[in-house]
């Protein structure tokens, strides 16, 4: 699906950061301090930032980078940072517990997959009986495990569930102590790479998408619905600049991330970027926040989140109007 561009790059290209007329200077640039997962999946923030497209958007972005959303989200919510970009889970984990949150905007999705080692003798969902699962805890792998695991016939009973860092998967793989992984790229693919024969991608399509997305803390928003609206209009910028350069795209996401490009561009069309709030995105909250009721993966007492009130959709409204296709609107 493609956006029509709304606010086109190419016409803040011709304002110079600091100098030229109608742009804000360095001392009006708006502060932020943004909680930002270094991989792929945060392409549009990273891009966003490494051309120079947050300053043409009035902002002065400070990046601090983490291994995953549910550190970027924590970070935010122990006030060390206030922009989060993170996936589900930690979304729900954060409005069960009634942490004043706003999802204020998607900003991607992909697929969810599975590796296996070729001495499992895995061919099939239903061959996952009696093997060690590596997956991470907390995030949409878990989601992504179980929901495998029930198409298949199983339950976590059936098998041994490993919790491990996404960078910690590859290294076990390789030693033996794993026979299988359930992540998110570009993990997928370094193990591939990295393991050869040794291993193979089981065929998971269409189990679970995790998306990852722009969170603050309420009292921010209220405090800062300028800035939050400038943010989203940078993401917006950054999208229409990927599509209409791809190969630079890969280029930079690559290097910002420490991938070699070679490694980075097979897998790219894996990564859907685009700014919106829509059903599905609000489908997955709820997928999520059910599979935590019925695991018990919840704070005491938790009920199913009212997601109306944890998706605030006006600043993406005021950017975008046609990008916000919520039921409730």
């Amino acid at each position: 699906m493609h956006w029509n561009t709304v606010r086109p790059i190419a016409a803040l290209a011709l304002c110079c950061l600091a100098i030229s007329p109608g742009c804000a200077s360095a001392a009006e640039l708006l502060k932020a301090r943004l909680a930002q997962n270094l991989g792929p999946i945060s392409g549009l923030a990273i891009v966003a930032k490494s051309k120079g497209i947050f300053e043409k958007n009035g902002l002065d972005v400070t990046v601090a980078n983490f291994t995953s959303g549910k550190q970027c989200l924590d970070t935010v919510i122990g006030g060390g940072a206030d922009i989060a970009t993170t996936a589900e889970a930690p979304v729900t984990a954060a409005a069960m517990a009634g942490q004043p949150i706003a999802f204020v905007a998607g900003m991607e999705y992909s697929d969810l997959k599975t590796v296996v080692t070729a001495k499992a003798a895995i061919k099939t969902r239903a061959d996952l009986r009696d093997k060690r699962i590596g997956f991470t805890a907390g995030t949409g792998s878990e989601v992504y495990t179980a929901t495998l695991l029930k198409s298949a016939g199983l339950t976590a009973k059936d098998v041994t569930l490993v919790n491990l860092r996404p960078q910690e998967m590859l290294p076990a793989l390789a030693a033996g102590s794993i026979d299988a992984i359930d992540t998110w790229e570009p993990h997928i693919a370094n193990a591939k790479k990295a393991l050869g024969e040794a291993v193979a991608e089981l065929d998971t399509s269409g189990t679970y998408s995790e998306t990852f997305n722009i969170v603050v803390m309420r009292p921010y928003l209220d405090a800062n619905p300028a800035l939050i609206e400038k943010f989203i209009a940078a993401l917006i910028d950054a999208e229409v600049w990927m599509k209409a350069h791809p190969d630079d795209a890969i280029t930079v996401v690559a290097d910002a991330v420490g991938m070699k490009r070679d490694e980075l561009a097979p897998i790219w069309t894996d990564y859907v970027y685009r700014v919106r709030l829509d059903d599905r995105l609000v489908e997955i909250l709820k997928t999520h926040s059910a599979w935590r009721l019925e695991s018990g993966n919840h704070p005491p007492g938790a009920v199913m989140p009212d997601f109306s009130k944890v998706v605030v959709s006006e600043p993406l409204k005021k950017m975008a109007p046609e990008r916000v296709t919520l039921s409730w609107k």
